[in-house]
């Protein structure tokens, strides 16, 4: 798609690394604009996520209900979760339903792709429909408080739509769920 706007088309030149966390990087860089100008851009490297939406056999989608520290609320998301460096998206979610749910997948369809933030984090979250939901011994992580909620989907995209649910995974998955 980039060949098609070349007009569009920053270049980068130099990346200073600034930051190095477990979860994330941040580097600036110096980038050519289209115009000839240099500029500055602050990204953050995440090695990526995925949510899923699991679906009972009676039709509901499990649903986590879970602190946000960064805003400050509680909110209520399909279960996510971030990938190791070089994870296989199939194995982040396996581990992540499995922790956050205690339930395991016989089957995964992958619905979409998202980027998050764009403007500044490289950050792209693959989104999958979970199936075939049996009940495993939950594995929550010790820094992890959750509710599962279980709803039907109808339910779910009220929430949406009334703007209960919030959370922009969640929004584009039940949306696209709901549409398919």
């Amino acid at each position: 798609m980039a060949n098609e706007y070349p007009h569009l088309i920053e270049r980068g030149l130099t990346q200073e690394s600034i930051y190095r966390g477990k979860m994330l990087k941040v580097r600036v860089d110096t980038v050519a604009l289209p115009n000839g100008e240099i500029a500055q851009r602050e990204i953050v490297e995440h090695p990526g996520a995925v949510a899923m939406v699991p679906l009972t056999a009676d039709g509901k989608v499990v649903l986590v209900r879970q602190f946000r520290y960064p805003i400050n609320r509680v909110t209520l998301e399909i279960p996510a979760g971030k990938l190791e460096w070089g994870e296989e998206p199939e194995a982040t979610c396996a581990r992540e339903l499995a922790e956050e749910t205690g339930l395991q997948a016989a089957t995964l369809e992958k619905l979409t792709e998202v980027v998050v933030t764009p403007g500044y984090s490289n950050e792209k979250i693959g989104i999958f429909k979970a199936t075939g939901l049996t009940k495993i011994a939950a594995l929550s992580e010790a820094d992890e408080f959750i509710d599962i909620v279980e709803l039907p989907l109808s339910e779910a995209i009220a929430m949406v739509q009334r703007g209960e649910i919030q959370d922009a995974k969640t929004v584009v998955a039940l949306l696209w769920l709901s549409q398919a």
